[in-house]
């Protein structure tokens, strides 16, 4: 019994929460994309008082959560070394998200990328 009535709270609260989220948080309008697609991220930066664009080209290595705390990890290579960043999707900073190529990959998180150098990291361009 008190488990049911404790389930009723909890569904009650996460239906209250989905709908404040739905209604009061903006949300921006982005392309498609998923694991393996090379994209453009422009998001702005704070320096004291002046702000400035910048952009992070690279590989989409996942994108995980709904809603709010959805988030999308880009990977890209600085000279030999690779850089990863994790973007919120709702993150205020974000400007713009620019699709430079559809990549044909099986899998929906490509960590095994991580690991691959030279030719092998190269991943197949979808047709349109």
């Amino acid at each position: 019994m008190l488990f049911r009535i404790n389930f009723q709270i909890d569904f009650k609260m996460e239906s209250l929460l989905k709908y404040v989220q739905d209604e009061f948080v903006g949300k921006k309008e982005f392309p498609e994309f998923s694991a393996g697609d090379t994209v453009t991220v422009y998001y702005e930066i704070k320096e004291g008082s002046k702000k400035r664009t910048q952009f992070f080209k690279g590989v989409v290595l996942q994108r995980r959560g709904t809603g709010t705390t959805e988030t999308f990890t880009i990977r890209k290579m600085s000279g030999s070394i690779g850089v990863e960043k994790i973007f919120p999707v709702n993150m205020p900073a974000l400007q713009k998200i620019v699709v430079n190529k559809k990549g044909k990959v099986r899998r929906a998180r490509i960590f095994y990328f991580r690991g691959l150098t030279g030719k092998k990291a190269r991943i197949k361009e979808e047709r349109r």
